[in-house]
């Protein structure tokens, strides 16, 4: 059984991709059959996590074009991306990301895509690969495969900043999570400022938006200038950061 997951954010800049990355790889450490797949392919980045340059086949665009079937979109990153984290028997990570050609975004932005054959994808590729988590990097804001991805999902992971812009966007998602029923709705706030009150920033949430945070990561200087060169809690697993995405993992497990 497949629990799928739409990682989400109302605005850009949450560390929305940063956080999925991490999350998933800390899964398949754990002996998971886990995939990430990128449908934010209007401006697609979370490849470049796992170790890929902007040059590569094989993607979600091929697939939703009826060039390739969904399974072959689908690479295989265990032995790049834990290569040197001991990995629990089972588990394995792959990735479908979104081209980064121009000419493919170009296409995408023109004439859009049949979100039927995206879920279509998301069902087969649970099943073909006997995936325990599928893990869906959505595009920020709200659009159709924005939605497609809440009705079809498990677990809602929504990801936003202590600032009142994200407050109240996530207000919006929130409220449409409960009106699609989706089963589980998890916070997280990403890049807290030293000196905040936590405890206190977490019954704010509690209060507004009735549902659990499942982690408060601090802003930290390190994890920025890390700069997507690698998934920082795999290098860094005492780390804070680190720690709060160890934490949201064991929540999945």
């Amino acid at each position: 059984m497949t629990t799928v997951v739409s990682v989400h954010s109302f605005r850009g800049g949450t560390g929305k991709s940063n956080t999925t990355a991490n999350v998933a790889a800390l899964l398949a450490a754990a002996g998971k059959r886990v995939a990430v797949i990128d449908t934010d392919i209007q401006s697609p980045g979370i490849h470049v996590l796992f170790g890929f340059d902007d040059d590569f086949d094989n993607t979600l665009n091929d697939f939703l074009w009826g060039n390739i079937d969904i399974v072959a979109a689908a690479h295989e990153v265990t032995d790049v991306v834990l290569a040197d984290v001991p990995v629990r028997p089972g588990g394995a990570l792959f990735l479908i990301p979104s081209s980064m050609k121009a000419s493919d975004i170009a296409r995408v932005l023109r004439d859009g895509y049949d979100v039927g054959t995206l879920n279509e994808g998301f069902r087969s590729l649970a099943r073909r690969l006997a995936l325990d988590y599928l893990f869906i990097d959505t595009h920020p804001g709200l659009n159709e495969e924005t939605m497609l991805s809440l009705t079809v999902s498990d677990v809602l992971l929504l990801i936003l900043r202590p600032d009142k812009q994200d407050f109240q966007g996530t207000a919006v998602t929130v409220d449409i999570a409960r009106r699609l029923d989706v089963p589980l709705l998890l916070l997280v706030v990403n890049k807290v400022p030293s000196g905040v009150d936590t405890a206190d920033l977490r019954a704010q949430l509690d209060a507004a938006y009735r549902a659990e945070t499942a982690a408060v990561m601090p802003l930290s200087e390190q994890v920025v200038q890390n700069a997507s060169g690698g998934l920082f809690a795999l290098s860094h697993p005492e780390h804070p950061w680190s720690q709060q995405v160890k934490a949201l993992a064991d929540r999945f497990a």
